[in-house]
């Protein structure tokens, strides 16, 4: 026989309802992989048919403080890998890739990706997404995290 809540407890369903999409929390983590795919789906439509091949890490050409920013945190990922085998402490992962979350957030909105103000521009920053929707993704799954393209 299931228990009654407690007194001012939330309801199990609101939290599935309502994930919290900031903090150290799995919903924000997939919501910066969703966005991510979103701006890439964006990116696609405008581009229409006139789409060239999709922007690769060649094209990367970091000029801004933001873009710099995330991409140093992208290589990071080694280390952070090595850490939590040595260390057996899968936290780091979870730290690793909250920051990178948050270090996306920051360089989307200082930066126009989709309307960049030139072409290179624009494919060296949808390059920098492609990288770390990747980074995102590798470190959901080996977290055991199926992540979603769309929220």
């Amino acid at each position: 026989r299931p228990r009654p809540p407690s007194p001012g407890a939330v309801p199990t369903s609101l939290h599935l309802r309502h994930p919290r999409r900031s903090g150290n929390t799995a919903p924000y983590m997939l919501y910066a992989y969703a966005r991510i795919r979103g701006i890439q789906r964006k990116a696609a439509e405008a581009a229409g048919s006139d789409a060239a091949a999709p922007p690769s890490p060649d094209d990367l050409q970091l000029e801004a403080p933001a873009e710099y920013a995330l991409a140093r945190h992208i290589m990071r990922l080694p280390a952070v890998v090595a850490e939590v085998e040595g260390e057996l402490l899968p936290s780091k992962l979870c730290e690793y890739i909250f920051e990178l979350a948050g270090r996306f957030n920051q360089f989307y909105e200082a930066l126009s990706v989709v309307n960049a103000e030139s072409e290179e521009a624009r494919r060296s920053r949808l390059a920098l997404c492609a990288l770390t929707a990747a980074t995102l993704r590798l470190n959901l799954e080996l977290l055991g995290i199926e992540p979603l393209e769309r929220l």
